[in-house]
């Protein structure tokens, strides 16, 4: 740090190459050579991102949590993500010394600070979380543990409102081993993991709170593998969240962190770090990762079974869950009486919007279509037309696509991705991807009467190569419709695993190959996929989306993911869809028309709950947030909730 600049590099290498005893040593004797504060110097040689980072891996942990603890209080509202997670993660010994570290820094009481700056249900938990008085011991008693699980259900699934205090004292008390068979035990009694019905029993901080303990005593390597995952990515890098974590768990169970988040999202922390962060900054944390578990391009043994399961569950919660949609027929419904209700609405000066949303947005398709005919016989006028006329913008867009019928409807959606200035393969891709054998044959029949030409020779005319092939193969709704051939399923992830350079081809040319592997994704049954692709990671080692992603490129790439994505979790794959829509400057208007139109009536429920999984705010929360006047609010309706 002498001289003109500094060594950064020096800095880090020294820095992250030591554990923290021994940086509290170099602090001492730099203190005794140059009389001088080591940190003091560190904050005026560093800036940003990378003087954090630095100056927190120099305090002791418990320091290092009083700070960050201080940090989340003070100043204009309070961080409590960093509350919930220092707090349900430390264990007894760690909080007992972060409450004196914290008395030690500030001259403050840290339970005084917390309830000063938090309440109800929340600050009762975090006040007992303080106390650091978790029972440790690893005798567990079945009848306890029995009594635990029936005591949390009567509390909340089985009581009008709910009992927080019994959550909190159990949550808040028990051992971390007693707690695991609680949560066992729960289940069988409930019929639902704890985790459920804390989502649909408890809200806001004090819910994430206790998802977080929850999370915690189940795995705490998971909880902060996801907790890292979630701070890199979408748009944009919580870097406090992602100094905290590196700092404090890097002596502890970074190896651990890694294995787990290897497992759970099919990528290594190194890469993830290696690509969300920059300069010295990034040089730092990836020292304290310590490796890159993708070096070898293969799976950890666990992450390949983890890999393997998450195929099985999708195969379990295809056949088990419900789809829903958000919109329902409408009871007492009187098509005469609606259509007289919209030619008011239109009718003289000014449109009356309201009531046009109203009604379209809360009935059915096919009551819509009832509607346009009485509209006619009643008016000899064209409601559509009308519509039209009256309406202007995104909300005009919107209420003429819930006319439509659903073929009518993506029928236009193909044709204007094909027919404006150049291509919108995402579009072409989204719809052809994700529909059924019969919803594509009836979008063919509607695109020949629309626009006069089918719709295999517009596809032709305006794509070529590989993507050409793959979307006339959707288009030709040849999709079977039989469960599984396991035989067939291993000789199928045998030709995939050739085509994306995993294992040896044997016999066959490439182009055979290749026209083998397109006839796999697009024609084999959904069921037999998912049956396809464990094989595939049982020969292979890897998982099919990666190495599609890893070995292919551009639109095709997009095709397959596509695909692969809908096979395994489609309203996942539409939340993600949504996501993407509204992220970051500005928000894709047609997306989020298109998607919330046609997954109305279909699986729009579970579109949200994905989404409220995912990204930890409600789609409705998002809508509300990135669009605005009667758009909004009919997008909204059709959502059919906050979550």
């Amino acid at each position: 740090m002498k001289g003109f600049g500094s060594d950064k590099q020096a800095i880090l290498d020294l820095i992250t190459s030591r554990s923290n005893q021994q940086r509290i040593q170099i602090i001492q004797a730099y203190k005794s050579l140059y009389g001088k504060d080591l940190i003091d110097d560190l904050k005026y040689e560093l800036t940003g991102k990378f003087e954090r980072l630095i100056v927190g891996l120099m305090r002791p942990p418990a320091y290092a949590d009083a700070k960050e603890i201080k940090d989340a209080i003070d100043g204009i509202g309070t961080d409590e993500k960093c509350l919930i997670e220092i707090l349900a993660s430390r264990t007894n010994q760690q909080i007992h010394a972060l409450v004196e570290a914290y008395k030690d820094a500030y001259d403050r009481d840290l339970e005084t600070d917390v309830v000063k700056d938090t309440s109800g249900h929340f600050k009762k938990m975090l006040i007992v979380l303080l106390q650091g008085t978790r029972e440790e011991d690893d005798i567990v008693s079945d009848e306890l543990v029995e009594q635990d699980a029936r005591d949390l259900h009567e509390a909340g699934e089985q009581k009008w409102g709910t009992d927080e205090a019994q959550f909190i004292y159990i949550l808040g008390s028990r051992s971390n081993s007693h707690l695991r068979l609680v949560f066992d035990d729960y289940e069988k009694v409930a019929g639902k993991s704890i985790e459920e019905s804390i989502k649909g029993e408890l809200s806001g901080d004090f819910e994430k709170l206790m998802l977080a303990v929850v999370k915690c005593i189940r795995s705490t390597k998971d909880y902060f593998a996801t907790r890292l995952y979630k701070s890199m990515k979408g748009l944009g890098t919580s870097d406090n969240t992602l100094i905290r974590i590196m700092v404090s768990r890097s002596e502890i169970d970074m190896m651990d962190i890694r294995e787990s988040f290897r497992t759970q999202y099919e990528k290594s922390l190194y890469s993830m770090i290696k690509n969300d962060t920059s300069g010295e900054y990034k040089k730092a944390l990836l020292n304290l990762c310590g490796g890159d578990d993708d070096a070898a391009g293969e799976f950890f043994p666990e992450a390949a079974q983890a890999a393997y399961q998450k195929w099985e569950l999708s195969a379990t919660l295809a056949s088990r869950i419900e789809l829903k949609g958000t919109i329902f027929a409408a009871a007492d419904f009187n098509a005469d009486n609606d259509g007289k209700a919209l030619r008011k609405a239109m009718k003289g000066f000014g449109t009356d919007e309201d009531s046009i949303i109203d009604i379209l947005t809360k009935r059915t398709n096919s009551q819509r279509q009832e509607i346009r005919k009485a509209f006619k016989s009643h008016f000899g006028r064209d409601l559509m037309a009308d519509l039209k006329s009256e309406l202007s913008g995104t909300l005009s867009k919107l209420i003429l696509g819930l006319m439509m019928t659903p073929a009518e409807f993506d029928a236009k959606q193909l044709n204007k991705a094909i027919a404006g200035a150049g291509t919108d393969e995402k579009v072409l891709i989204e719809i052809l991807a994700t529909r059924n054998n019969q919803e594509i044959q009836a979008i063919n029949q509607a695109y020949q009467e629309a626009f006069h030409q089918s719709l295999e020779d517009a596809i032709s005319s305006d794509t070529s190569g590989h993507l050409k092939r793959i979307l006339v193969s959707l288009a030709s709704a040849n999709r079977e419709e039989g469960g599984e051939d396991t035989d067939k399923a291993v000789d199928d992830a045998k030709i995939i695993a050739s085509v994306l350079e995993v294992a040896d081809s044997g016999s066959g040319d490439s182009s055979s190959l290749e026209t083998r592997f397109m006839t796999i994704l697009c024609t084999r049954s959904y069921p037999h996929l998912r049956r396809v692709f464990q094989e595939f990671i049982k020969q292979s080692n890897h998982d099919v989306e990666h190495t599609i992603k890893k070995e292919m490129s551009g639109d095709v790439k997009d095709a397959f993911v596509a695909i692969v994505r809908s096979v395994k979790n489609k309203p996942g794959f539409f939340a993600e869809r949504l996501y993407k829509a509204m992220k970051g400057a500005g928000t894709d208007e047609r997306a989020l028309t298109r998607i919330l139109i046609s997954r109305s009536e279909t699986d729009l429920f579970n579109i949200r709950k994905e989404f409220k999984d995912a990204y930890e705010k409600s789609l409705h929360h998002c809508i509300e947030g990135e669009t605005s006047g009667d758009y909004r609010k009919a997008l909204l309706v059709i959502c059919g909730g906050d979550d």
